[in-house]
C-alpha cells in the first residue's frame, strides 16, 4: 500500500545529476532546507502523460507558485542524471528543477517505489505531488492506486489550490501571427508588460479558415475562445 508521509521529514538523500556536460551532487538538505519547495514524482522521462501535461503545467503555472511563497518547483523521476538532463531540454521546463533519484532511493523513502517490470521499466515512482516546507511534509497529493497509470490529484492545478486558495491560473493565450506584422509585435509587447504568456504559431491561411473568419493577424484564442486582433486584446486586458 502506498504510503502518505505527511507531517515527516524528507528523506536524507544525495542525488548526482547532469549540468552543463558535468556531474553535480546535492543533498536533501540542499533542495529543501529552509525553503518552501513543491515536489511533484512521475513514472518516467519522456512518457507521455509525463510529457504532455504533468511536467508542462507545472512550468507554466511556476510563476505563480513563486508569487505565492514556493522558492523552488521539482520534477524528480527514477532516472539517471543524462535522461534527466535532456528531457528538461526537450520540454523546455527552464523554470522546474530537475532531479534524477537514479537509484530510487529518495522515493523508496517515501514508500512510493513501485514495480513497474511488466512494461519493463524496473522500480519506478507512483505518481505524486507534495507541498515540503523546511524539510518537512506538509501535504502530499498521491494518485489512487488503480491499474495503469492514474493521473487525477497530483497535478499543477490542485496544487495551486492548496498553496493558494482563490488565486486563479493565468489564462491559456495561443496567438496566430505573421512575420513581419506590426499588429502582431503590438499584441507582444501588451502580453509582455502584463507578464502574461503566449503560445506564437504560424498563420497559414488554412489555420485562419478553420478557427475563425478573419484574415488578418494577430488572430489571438484565450482558453479556447477567439478573442480577435491586437486592438480586442489592449482592450481585454484593460478590463482584466
Amino acid at each position: 500500500m502506498l504510503q502518505n508521509r505527511e507531517g515527516q521529514r524528507v528523506p536524507e538523500v544525495t542525488f548526482k545529476a547532469r549540468k552543463d556536460g558535468d556531474w553535480h551532487s546535492f543533498t536533501s538538505g540542499d533542495l529543501f532546507a529552509g525553503k518552501t519547495v513543491i515536489v511533484f514524482g512521475l513514472p518516467g522521462a519522456f512518457t507521455p502523460t509525463c510529457s504532455s501535461a504533468h511536467v508542462p503545467r507545472y512550468n507554466e503555472l511556476q510563476p505563480v507558485f513563486a508569487a505565492n511563497g514556493v522558492d523552488d518547483v521539482v520534477c524528480i523521476s527514477v532516472n539517471d542524471g543524462f535522461v534527466m538532463e535532456a528531457w528538461q531540454k526537450d520540454e523546455d521546463a527552464h523554470r522546474l528543477t530537475f532531479v534524477p533519484d537514479g537509484n530510487g532511493e529518495f522515493t523508496a523513502g517515501l514508500g512510493l517505489l513501485v514495480d513497474k517490470r511488466a512494461v519493463g521499466f524496473g522500480e519506478r515512482s507512483w505518481r505524486y505531488s507534495m507541498l515540503v516546507r523546511d524539510g518537512v511534509i506538509e501535504r502530499m497529493f498521491i494518485e489512487p492506486e488503480k491499474p495503469g497509470d492514474p493521473f487525477e490529484v497530483s497535478d499543477a492545478d490542485t496544487m495551486l489550490a492548496h498553496v493558494a486558495p482563490g488565486v486563479s491560473a493565468p489564462p491559456a493565450i495561443v496567438m496566430f501571427t505573421k512575420p513581419g506584422c506590426g499588429h502582431c509585435l503590438r499584441a507582444k509587447r501588451a502580453l509582455a508588460e502584463v507578464g502574461l504568456d503566449y503560445d506564437e504559431l504560424a498563420a497559414t491561411p488554412l489555420r485562419l479558415r478553420a478557427l475563425s473568419t478573419a484574415h488578418t493577424t494577430p488572430q489571438i484564442f484565450v482558453d479556447g475562445q477567439h478573442l480577435g486582433g491586437a486592438d480586442d486584446l489592449v482592450a481585454w486586458l484593460a478590463d482584466r
